[in-house]
């Protein structure tokens, strides 16, 4: 335990008990040598109620050239059919006040629709970032854990090459 301890303030240059829950659960699983990563989609996306998904669908739609060219050409027909070819019946004749009402309560339903979405984006871009700082933090133990193996590895080779060329330095003053 005292070993983890010191890999723990070496590595986090902090005691092990002011260390963060992220920290601790990232510091178990690579101790437990578990995978850490995990697809963030699909993490994020079974957390979203119905209504999430509706937004975020919502936006998706409203703001892609399809829905853009498709409300563009919706527009023109309204505008064609109200000016040119019912002249003298048009049921929404210039200015066109029933189209803009309709659009004005389009807005002001896709407008917080959409704002719901872009903050369920923020949200998700907080959680990707919480996950990559984990994923990062586990490979950076990894690679210092690494590190240390080698080290220690070399070392003990070192001390073997050093005892061999005492020896060897015996045997030929021996001999001399």
């Amino acid at each position: 335990m005292s070993n983890l301890s010191e890999f723990v303030h070496h590595h986090f240059d902090k005691p092990a008990d002011e260390l963060g829950d992220v920290e601790k659960r990232v510091l178990a699983k690579a101790h437990q040598r578990k995978v850490i990563s995990t697809d963030v989609n699909a993490a994020f996306s079974a957390e979203a109620s119905l209504g999430e998904r509706i937004a975020d669908s919502i936006a998706r739609i409203g703001g892609s050239w399809s829905f853009i060219i498709a409300f563009f050409v919706f527009l023109t027909a309204w505008t064609v059919i109200n000016t040119i070819i019912l002249v003298s019946g048009a049921f929404d004749p210039y200015p066109f006040v029933f189209l803009n009402l309709i659009l004005s309560m389009l807005a002001a339903i896709q407008a917080p629709i959409i704002m719901m979405s872009q903050n369920r984006q923020a949200e998700r871009d907080r959680f990707e970032a919480a996950k990559d700082y984990e994923v990062n933090l586990k490979a950076e133990l990894e690679v210092l854990s690494l590190h240390q193996k080698i080290d220690m590895r070399v070392l003990t080779e070192l001390t073997a090459l050093r005892e061999d060329v005492a020896r060897l330095s015996a045997e030929l003053a021996a001999k001399g």
